[in-house]
């Protein structure tokens, strides 16, 4: 086939390097750079840097939302768009341009989680599993029908990131899946009822609250590791938190129950351990490691700040 491919982070480059091993990848969309770092210099996405490698035209518009550009995008000619976290609103002149449409690598097991932050929002509610729909787009937010679906399981050990890299994986072997049987595909209905609405991380969000249940912070911590990291702050320092475990201990919310060999601190329901911690402009490190090297105990937390 001959494939269109709109993607922009980490998460899509195996799916376009697994696509152009089977299909021809005759275009590739993705974000426009941004400025990055101290120096603000232009930084291009993942994706454009691996179709730079690999001799593929890229494009970076702003919008598809306008004539030109739509024109732009019909005039390849393609069979279908392959699209994995792109970034960009489809509108229905581009949904429509091609033979087989658009086609949508999502990393959740859908309707379970739509919207920007599935990977993160499966693990911080508790979820059993998470997969990936390949799904043809729609103009609503990800309530297309369902071509094919994977699933990996979710574990205590499970974080955002290593279940970012699992899915990412996923997504670009069944993508290749889906095209090579597409004739022989039924699609399915989503069932909107069972739907839940992923929200784009916020930064504030990461801000460690002891006011809520250990469970509940220890899960946020795995689904926010490495980004956007939970922490707290104290003496105006920030402390990044990227390993927790719960423990049967009981104090008043943000109380440091052991600070000697462990960092325990009360949650409102039991408490956290504290396993990895990184300092500001160090690197994560093991608790034991960090204590050592603390030169003011660390004082009560009250609501993640003093």
């Amino acid at each position: 086939m001959k494939v269109v491919f709109m993607g922009t982070p980490d998460f899509a480059v195996q799916a376009l390097q697994n696509l152009a091993k089977e299909h021809e990848v005759v275009c590739v969309y993705t974000q426009p750079p941004r400025e990055a770092g101290r120096g603000h210099q232009l930084k291009k996405t993942p994706v454009h840097l691996v179709a730079e490698q690999m001799g593929i035209e890229v494009r970076t518009p702003k919008t598809l939302r306008n004539e030109e550009e739509q024109a732009k995008f019909a005039a390849l000619k393609a069979d279908v768009a392959v699209v994995a976290a792109y970034g960009l609103i489809l509108p229905k002149p581009v949904l429509e341009a091609f033979p087989h449409g658009c086609i949508n690598i999502h990393a959740s097991l859908l309707p379970r989680w739509r919207g920007a932050a599935p990977i993160q929002r499966a693990i911080e509610a508790g979820d059993a599993e998470s997969g990936v729909t390949v799904m043809q787009m729609a103009e609503g937010l990800d309530t297309g029908d369902m071509l094919m679906k994977g699933k990996v399981a979710i574990d205590a050990q499970t974080t955002g990131g290593s279940l970012h890299d699992a899915l990412a994986a996923l997504g670009a072997e069944l993508i290749v899946k889906v095209l090579a049987n597409l004739a022989a595909i039924t699609p399915q209905k989503q069932d909107d009822a069972l739907s839940c609405y992923a929200a784009k991380l916020d930064k504030a969000e990461a801000l460690i609250d002891f006011n809520q249940s250990a469970e509940v912070l220890e899960r946020k911590i795995r689904a926010f590791n490495p980004y956007p990291a939970m922490f707290f702050e104290q003496d105006g320092e920030r402390f990044k938190v990227f390993a927790a475990r719960v423990v049967d201990r009981h104090g008043a919310p943000g109380e440091i129950l052991e600070q000697d060999k462990q960092l325990i601190i009360a949650c409102a329901d039991k408490a956290l351990e504290i396993l990895l911690i990184q300092r500001q402009g160090k690197k994560p490190m093991p608790i034991a490691e960090f204590l050592l090297g603390l030169r003011e105990p660390l004082k009560r937390i009250c609501s993640g700040s003093l």
